[in-house]
């Protein structure tokens, strides 16, 4: 297999792990916490890493400007949603509507830079939606009344002294997840000029992580209570947070960013979109419980619609 392929498909297994691990947290630690840990590992990660490389060294002023735009679009907004959806709606439905991100790019350049959508793409776009409305259908859950055992959906691990969450907060992780897609196309869209001319992609990924950290360590300064909820520190928490940011934010967005620069575009697209099927066996092995079969199919015809569109 070549190289391009081989990085785009350990990105879509990397951005899974770091959904799951998300999820351990919730209840634990706030959503805002959890962006301002993550983002600041993220960007002490990739900065090293950038400096090692010499990267930092080869960047314009225009690439910076595109870059920081796109931090902001697909890592301080897009970030921020993605978490509380996983919060809500669970890592499996997250990951799933993070499959949209292809269509909604394809829209954005249809409008915003006048390309064409060829009808391979349309049918692309109809199996993605199509797709998304099958595997989320209605969230199975474990236990039920009578049975002594909270009801809980299986996307997500037993959340830890965390209130059951009802229908309308996970509708609400829905629309969070389409926020983080909308959020991850416009992002993207920005950093494909810089990242065609070249720009490494650490350096990529450390100026778009740096403008989130800052974003976020700043919000320490607003006195607004929401922003700065109490929190009894545990060092297992910031741990996971740590190793999220790594497998996510780090490691797998750098090898997303890596194959683009070496691979074609649509296929490495269609590879690092196989997240919704990568993280069904983590969901099945950290829950017990086999995701049902549209949970597989809605996943594997969502990718075929990424691949529809990209290819």
């Amino acid at each position: 297999m070549f190289l391009s392929e081989s990085l785009a498909i350990a990105s879509a297994f990397c951005i899974a792990l770091s959904g799951m691990l998300i999820a351990e947290l919730n209840g634990r630690v706030d959503v805002v916490r959890l962006a301002r840990w993550q983002m600041l590992a993220a960007f002490a990660m990739t900065g090293a890493a950038s400096l090692v490389l010499g990267g930092w060294r080869a960047l314009e002023g225009w690439q910076v400007t595109l870059l920081l735009l796109s931090g902001v679009a697909g890592i301080v907004i897009a970030s921020t949603t993605y978490f509380a959806a996983i919060y809500a709606a669970g890592p499996r439905v997250t990951a799933l509507l993070f499959s949209l991100t292809s269509p909604f790019a394809l829209a954005l350049g249809y409008f915003f830079l006048g390309e064409t959508i060829t009808e391979r793409q349309g049918l692309g776009i109809a199996c993605v939606l199509a797709g998304v409305v099958l595997a989320i259908g209605r969230p199975r859950r474990y236990g039920g009344a009578g049975k002594g055992v909270p009801s809980v959906t299986i996307d997500a691990p037993l959340p830890h002294g965390a209130p059951v969450a009802p229908s309308r907060t996970f509708t609400f992780g829905v629309l969070l997840g389409v926020i983080t897609a909308i959020g991850q196309a416009v992002g993207t869209l920005l950093a494909r000029p810089a990242m065609a001319a070249g720009v490494e992609p650490f350096t990529a990924m450390a100026v778009r992580s740096g403008i989130a950290a800052t974003f976020f360590a700043a919000l320490l300064l607003v006195p607004i209570a929401a922003l700065n909820k109490p929190y009894r520190f545990r060092s297992g928490d910031l741990g996971i947070a740590v190793g999220s940011a790594f497998f996510g934010t780090g490691l797998g967005m750098s090898l997303l960013m890596a194959a683009l620069a070496t691979g074609n575009v649509g296929i490495v697209s269609t590879l690092s979109s196989m997240t919704p099927v990568a993280i069904l066996p983590m969901v099945w092995l950290r829950s017990g419980v086999a995701p049902s079969p549209a949970a597989w199919a809605g996943a594997a015809l969502a990718v075929a619609g990424t691949g529809l569109i990209s290819l």
